[in-house]
């Protein structure tokens, strides 16, 4: 009885009606067609969901499995005290420290390795000895020409470096921008050793280098200084890599170990210092009315000046040959960063948090007056819309000061102090006017900038290593904030409709790249994954889901280094959702997201009953169109033979093919007997089911879906029905596990679907919607006229006109 229902579903699927799709169901026993299967070749099945196991480090006690810092884990700590001093004249400083460097790991250190970041301007840098030149096509950029002009004559790199061990020269080994301090003792765990430094060094033009830290001169013969890496730093020793000794080649940024600064910083006298950290002496360097203003800017949520634009003009004018030392303490900071500049405005705010541990923090920016009147309105409050936010989704903010500085750095950050590039124009007049360009480059830049101390100057992953951990995440939460600061705030990156022409292209490398090998930077380590997270908090975990995970990381590893792996398995285990296909996809792969649907078909459940069945095979038939010939052959009047003799037509031109035979009829009693089950507690269960399902007078929409991307995703579906509601279903990325390349989807309902669209919100970084429509949609296009120009060099014509000239003089 079975091979007969067989053959007979077989001889409707091949039978006449050929513009629809048959579903047949009839025994479970043949019913085994599993939508989300098709076949697969045993040779190029590509498991999108394997575990990641074999690709994370195993986990221990130092970083177990659940991605939080275990009960061995540890990390080293160096302690600062430095002195250093500006030659304005010289644009060059010249400075001390005492490092205290203890000792936490179980291993004992024989040597001690410290970073020395200046030394990449050296001339037979690997950066300067690598670095590209070319503009493509025989060219060479401007910009190339300034930058090498200025380094033939500029000495770069420490000099007069000198280092002591707990008081004795220490014998060195200089590696590039790294020194290796050898141990007179091995430093066990637990114990600390005293490294003594002094340096001094040139400082670079940044505008001619392109650096993260230098001097930026002005018209009116002032300068602004912006100091970073500017002191010999202790390198990382940490428990998955041992020294973090990786040579400073330009893209792959810092890592660092926490500690408190003392930092005694002299200068001209009538410059304006901005660090890290707290200032120490205010009596010593600020006047009586600037010390009012902070106070009252203290208690302020609007922004004070505590420098005017007024009184900065004022400074400008003349240069004091005196000095002043500003004091500044710093704890629990991986780092430390300075400004000081004559030119300075200075404005100040009280940002309020609800926090025991640190409830007020001086929000706070200096910029000189070309940057008026854009940063005067946005730079402070800035910061202040930054820490709001950042703090909702990770921790409080930690620090006493968050502060913005204007200069030649497009954008820099550092524990409670950022550089930022945009200006404003001065016009014919006299005024000053910004573009809409530049006031949200403004916003955006302080919003990143200050956004990393959170990440990575609070949660410290290894920038050197991996550049997305700081710049992807940052760029996500700046996502968030801008679109916190103002809806229609045109943020550049985190929008997954924005990433598509970069993820389809050929010219990258997956995320998960050490930094200096990295294929279109910006792409690949800011706008890639931050977008990635909009996508898993906005499709995948959905906000409730992912904005605990993430708070859960941040809280974990606060003060901490966090590895990629400790990031995704917190997300992992905090949200309960299995991500590895996600992690796999995402960031270790350059796959695109790009799903077609191909084809829906419509199907009808048959009754099994021949005289139902066939009467609707019989209505489908009708509504097919007209043969064209037969068409044409009434329209000619041609008469057929049996119009012409009648006695021709017999008994089967009275019943047609849709007519049941007895043969059929006494099969259709067979069916019936065969859907009862004696075995089950319920016999006509299968009758039962048959019924309630013929009742509910549904179609069966069978939805083919190819992945052309390779990146496997949920999908989301949009469907349209006839009477004009819209139903949106998110069809789980589960669907493709047992074959990433093409899958199934069944949708029953009582409507006419008339419309379905894939990623109608443009969620999931869909590269090419066009085949996301069901029926194909006409693509919407703009013509515009171009009028042809030609204008051909004409020698001739130039010649012949120097001639007249040449005889019209003589």
């Amino acid at each position: 009885m079975v091979q007969k229902l067989l053959k007979a579903a077989q001889k409707k699927l091949t039978m006449k009606i050929r513009s629809k799709f048959f579903f047949i169901i009839a025994l479970a026993t043949i019913s085994n067609f599993s939508f989300s299967q098709i076949d697969q070749s045993k040779g190029t099945f590509e498991d999108k969901f394997r575990q990641l196991d074999e690709v994370f480090p195993s986990p221990n006690l130092s970083r177990p499995a659940t991605g939080e810092p275990g009960p061995d884990y540890w990390q080293q700590r160096a302690d600062y005290k430095i002195k250093i001093k500006l030659d304005e004249a010289a644009r060059s400083v010249k400075g001390s420290e005492v490092i205290t460097y203890t000792n936490n790991s179980p291993l004992k250190l024989n040597y001690v390795w410290l970073q020395l970041d200046q030394n990449i301007f050296d001339k037979n840098s690997i950066n300067n000895l690598t670095r590209p030149w070319w503009g493509g096509n025989k060219s060479v950029d401007f910009s190339t020409l300034r930058r090498q002009n200025f380094m033939d004559s500029f000495d770069g790199g420490f000099q007069e470096l000198s280092i002591k061990v707990n008081g004795k020269d220490a014998k060195i080994n200089l590696v590039g921008t790294h020194v290796r301090i050898n141990l007179n003792e091995p430093l066990i765990m637990g114990e600390s050793t005293e490294l003594e430094v002094e340096w001094a060094y040139a400082l670079v033009e940044e505008n001619a280098v392109r650096a993260r830290n230098g001097y930026e001169s002005f018209e009116d013969g002032n300068d602004i200084f912006l100091l970073a890496q500017w002191y010999p730093r202790v390198t990382v020793f940490s428990d998955y890599e041992g020294w973090h000794n990786k040579e400073f080649i330009g893209n792959g940024e810092f890592t660092l170990e926490f500690g408190n600064f003392e930092v005694d910083i002299t200068v001209p006298a009538d410059h304006i210092v901005a660090a890290t950290g707290s200032l120490q002496n205010q009596d010593d360097v600020l006047n009586g009315t600037q010390k009012r203003r902070m106070k009252k800017a203290s208690k302020s949520s609007k922004p004070i000046f505590i420098v005017t634009p007024d009184e900065a003009y004022d400074n400008e004018l003349e240069k004091s040959s005196e000095y002043k030392t500003w004091s500044f303490k710093a704890e629990n900071v991986r780092d430390f960063a300075w400004a000081s500049s004559r030119k300075f405005i200075w404005d100040a705010a009280g940002f309020k948090q609800d926090s025991l541990e640190n409830p007020l923090v001086m929000a706070m920016s200096f910029y000189p007056n070309e940057g008026e009147p854009l940063w005067s309105k946005y730079s402070t409050e800035a910061v202040m819309h930054t820490m709001e936010v950042y703090s909702k989704y990770s921790f409080d903010y930690p620090y006493p000061t968050a502060q913005s500085v204007n200069g030649p750095v497009g954008g820099m950050e550092y524990p409670m102090i950022t550089f930022n590039g945009p200006r404003t124009e001065l016009e014919n007049d006299g005024s000053r006017t910004y573009s809409r360009s530049e006031k949200e480059f403004l916003i955006g830049v302080v919003i990143h900038e200050i956004g990393h101390i959170y990440f990575p100057m609070i949660v410290n992953s290894d920038e050197r290593q991996w550049t997305w951990m700081d710049e992807g995440l940052n760029t996500f939460l700046q996502y968030l904030a801008e679109q916190e600061w103002d809806i229609n705030y045109r943020s550049d990156r985190g929008e997954p409709r924005w990433i598509t022409d970069y993820m389809s292209s050929n010219y990258q490398v997956p995320i998960m790249t050490n930094s200096e090998s990295l294929l279109q930077f910006g792409n690949n380590a800011y706008a890639k994954p931050a977008t990635a997270l909009v996508v898993l908090r906005e499709t995948i975990l959905g906000r409730e889901l992912f904005d605990q995970a993430f708070k859960e990381y941040s809280e974990r590893w606060k003060f901490k280094r966090p590895t990629p792996y400790d990031f995704f398995r917190t997300m992992e285990e905090a949200s309960g959702v299995d991500l590895d296909w996600f992690w796999r996809g995402w960031f270790y792969s350059t796959d695109h997201v790009d799903i077609a649907l191909e084809n829906i078909h419509i199907a009808s459940l048959d009754t099994l009953n021949p005289q139902i069945d066939l009467a609707k095979d019989r209505i489908d038939f009708e509504k097919e169109p007209e043969i064209l010939l037969d068409n044409r052959n009434e329209q000619s009047g041609i008469k057929t033979r049996v119009k012409e003799r009648p006695e021709l037509l017999d008994i089967y031109d009275e019943y047609d093919e849709f007519t049941p035979s007895d043969r059929e009829m006494r099969d259709y009693e067979e069916i019936l007997d065969d859907l009862y089950d004696k075995n089950d507690s319920d016999p006509e269960w299968k009758k039962k089911a048959l019924v309630e399902a013929l009742a509910k007078e549904e179609d069966y929409y069978i939805f083919e879906f190819k992945n052309k991307g390779g990146l496997v995703m949920p999908i989301p579906l949009e469907l349209t029905y006839e009477d004009g509601k819209k139903e949106l279903i998110r069809i789980p990325v589960e669907i493709w596990r047992k074959n990433p390349n093409r899958t199934r989807w069944l949708k029953r309902s009582e409507l006419k679907i008339t419309q379905a669209v894939i990623d109608p919100y443009w969620e999931i970084g869909d590269t090419d919607i066009e085949n996301n429509y069901y029926p194909t949609r006409l693509i919407p296009a703009r013509l515009k006229p171009r009028a042809s120009r030609s204008n051909p060099k004409n020698l001739m014509q130039d010649l012949l006109n120097r001639n007249k000239k040449i005889t019209s003089h003589n």
